[in-house]
């Protein structure tokens, strides 16, 4: 018996045919089903991304599995098309669409004096978006042959004959803000409980995550060794940090007085009262504690993030090295850590000096003479 298979040309037309007259049959719908405290599913309503999502779900982080499923989300409902019928020109239209002011022309950022979502918002998106299509291209029984996103935007300067790609989104390098000694007195001050000031510390003292300070479980803090062992780290990655004795002394104030006796979950911070007594802290309950004492502490802005960015502007204005910072932050690249010398007013200020100092020392012939 002979069996014919189709070329994957032939394969890839017929889909393209079909796709011309199918109809769009989806309304993207997030839909998130748990399993305790943990997320179970995510769908948006549609069998190709809905194969993508468990596929993400498989393989990545919590975060990373609805940020996807949003973008994915947010992305469908601008373009209204069934996935298969995508075309790079849809891809350009999102875009311009991000771009759109959210507020009104006269409210821009402070940040890029830009209108729109920013810069960083878009190009997650676009990434997520070209997860989909990458893995659609991979499986190859979907008729997708390519993936609609370009990678950026081919370039080439006159008399060059190398190939140069320019990013469809540019991303600003931003100094983030961190806090000033001053504002960090007041905003420790108006926490409440010693669960606040414990995971507040983590962040201030140990640079953790977020999601690193939430995943805390009991036998990840080592109070003799006076370190913790973060299971889950960004992408995954585990590792072992150093810890101050005050995040300990908090911790231990915490466990012992505050956490409710009836908990089940190894997790350390947990809910102190309500229907969820007992249950894992959220993100949101965690930036809620932090917004409600950003309140009464009378700042501007405190995020959990600005915390760990206080963190290691600190260390490294006392002479941690750039290394130490890396591994403590948890940088896969050492290229993230540099931000914290643009940060360190003291280092930049020192280098300025002792080479301006230098300068003055040369004899007024000298300067600017040929070596």
């Amino acid at each position: 018996m002979r069996v014919i298979l189709p070329s994957v040309g032939g394969a890839v037309q017929d889909a393209a045919n079909r796709r011309k007259e199918r109809p769009v049959s989806w309304s993207p719908r997030l839909i998130r089903v748990d399993r305790g405290t943990e997320i179970a599913t995510l769908t948006l309503g549609h069998p190709v991304v809905d194969d993508y999502l468990e596929f993400i779900g498989a393989r990545g982080r919590p975060n990373t599995w609805l940020a996807t499923a949003f973008d994915l989300k947010v992305f469908f409902s601008v373009v209204g098309k069934e996935p298969l019928d995508v075309t790079t020109a849809d891809v350009f239209a999102f875009i311009k669409a991000q771009r759109e002011p959210r507020l009104g022309d006269r409210v821009v950022r402070l940040e890029d004096g830009e209108s729109g979502l920013s810069a960083r918002t878009i190009a997650r998106r676009l990434s997520s978006v070209s997860g989909l299509f990458n893995y659609l291209v991979a499986r190859g029984d979907r008729g997708v042959a390519r993936n609609p996103v370009p990678r950026g935007m081919a370039a080439r300067r006159p008399g060059d004959r190398r190939k140069s790609s320019v990013p469809l989104v540019r991303r600003p390098r931003t100094v983030p803000r961190v806090l000033a000694p001053g504002e960090v007195d007041a905003f420790v001050a108006a926490l409440r409980t010693d669960r606040d000031r414990a995971m507040v510390q983590a962040m201030l003292l140990g640079g953790l995550r977020r999601c690193e300070v939430l995943g805390l479980r009991l036998g990840d803090v080592s109070p003799g060794e006076r370190r913790l062992f973060i299971s889950e780290g960004k992408g995954g990655h585990q590792r072992i940090v150093p810890i101050s004795p005050r995040f300990l002394a908090s911790v231990a104030a915490y466990l012992d007085g505050e956490r409710p006796r009836t908990s089940v979950t190894d997790r350390v911070f947990v809910v102190l009262k309500g229907p969820h007594k007992g249950r894992p802290l959220s993100a949101a309950g965690l930036d809620e504690i932090v917004s409600a004492a950003r309140i009464r502490a009378g700042l501007r802005s405190v995020t959990c993030h600005q915390l760990r960015h206080t963190c290691f502007t600190r260390l490294r204005e006392a002479g941690m090295a750039l290394e130490a910072i890396q591994a403590q932050a948890g940088h896969r690249s050492i290229e993230s850590t540099r931000i914290y010398l643009h940060l360190t007013n003291a280092w930049l200020a020192q280098e300025y000096l002792q080479s301006l100092a230098a300068i003055d020392d040369l004899e007024p012939s000298d300067v600017g003479a040929p070596a």
